[in-house]
């Protein structure tokens, strides 16, 4: 009895007070059931047993996906549909990887793009384009791969520096660490006895509470910091092949060379920008016109830069 006066605090029958159709659509239906109308008794009867396995759920309707309220109602929908067939799982956002990877491709292929088009524009033979886009590929895939590991190590480094600040303070204030602690917990909108009660078990391991100041404070995971390594090899491996791709039509000695290499650097360019977009739950479309846009404007850019010097030195 006391177990269904507790869910019953938890989920409000709400005969109580009318639901709008905000409240109502925060009502999450778990994979492989039917939805059941909370003026039903079986309502509340699927929560005797304790809260739903919400991890595990897929929610089949739009409305188990309520948009933010400060969105359009175009973005809202389209938000809704693109997530409403996705389990209510998190994908790894800190391995350190992604941003690299994308930035890898995506500079290498604009580098080289840019640099084909700057050489040709001014006139260079096919050998000499060849030679400039390769010595761009290594110097650039070396760079970014060096520019990640430092800076990844960098920031690392700056997060250890800030855990030993926060591990002095516990060592020299406990008991102002447990109020500041406490303090971080009432502007969450815990209740401040409650509050206190839960800085005061955290501040009983020290290691655990500096973890959850550093946290709460800092907003950085002590034990989920990227990998220098991982940063390096994705933005070597992925500027090499972006880079690759518009020295391909030169490689291989295909006629028109000039013209397919910027043909593809454009393709790929616009297919990496859709397909960023969608592994983030953005329009595919909107992604790949913006990332297309970027690179035409810089090989745009140099092509003329080529044309107007290689007309003046010849």
């Amino acid at each position: 009895m006391a177990a269904d006066t507790q869910w019953q605090d938890l989920y409000p029958d709400p005969s109580a007070e009318q639901e709008s159709d905000w409240q109502r659509s925060l009502h999450v239906v778990p994979m492989g059931q039917n939805p059941v109308d909370p003026q039903e008794p079986a309502y509340w009867q699927q929560y005797a047993d304790g809260p739903p396995a919400r991890e595990q759920a897929a929610v089949p309707e739009e409305a188990a996906y309520p948009p933010p309220r400060d969105l359009g109602r175009a973005e809202a929908r389209r938000r809704v549909l693109g997530a409403r067939h996705r389990t209510l799982q998190h994908r790894d956002v800190s391995g350190g990887w992604l941003r690299p990877a994308v930035f890898g491709a995506m500079d290498g292929l604009v580098t080289n793009a840019s640099l084909i088009a700057g050489v040709g524009g001014g006139g260079a033979a096919n050998h000499t384009i060849v030679l400039t886009g390769l010595a761009g590929l290594i110097a650039g895939a070396f760079s970014m791969a060096t520019g990640e590991y430092i800076s990844v190590c960098s920031q690392n480094e700056l997060t250890e520096a800030e855990v030993a600040v926060e591990q002095l303070q516990h060592w020299r204030n406990p008991q102002g660490e447990e109020r500041e602690l406490a303090q971080v917990f009432v502007t969450r909108g815990v209740e401040p006895e409650v509050a206190e009660l839960v800085a005061r078990q955290i501040s009983a391991d020290p290691r655990q509470a500096v973890k959850v100041h550093v946290r709460e404070e800092l907003g950085i995971d002590p034990d989920d910091l990227p990998s220098p390594w991982t940063a390096a090899g994705a933005s070597f491996a992925s500027f090499t092949v972006g880079a690759l791709l518009p020295l391909m039509p030169y490689l291989f000695g295909i006629p028109a060379a000039f013209v397919l290499a910027l043909l593809l650097a454009g393709v790929a360019s616009f297919a990496g920008g859709a397909a960023v977009a969608q592994l983030t739950g953005r329009p595919p479309l909107q992604g790949g016109l913006r990332q297309f846009g970027l690179g035409a404007l810089a090989t745009g850019m140099t092509f003329l830069v080529g044309l107007l010097v290689g007309a003046h030195v010849s």
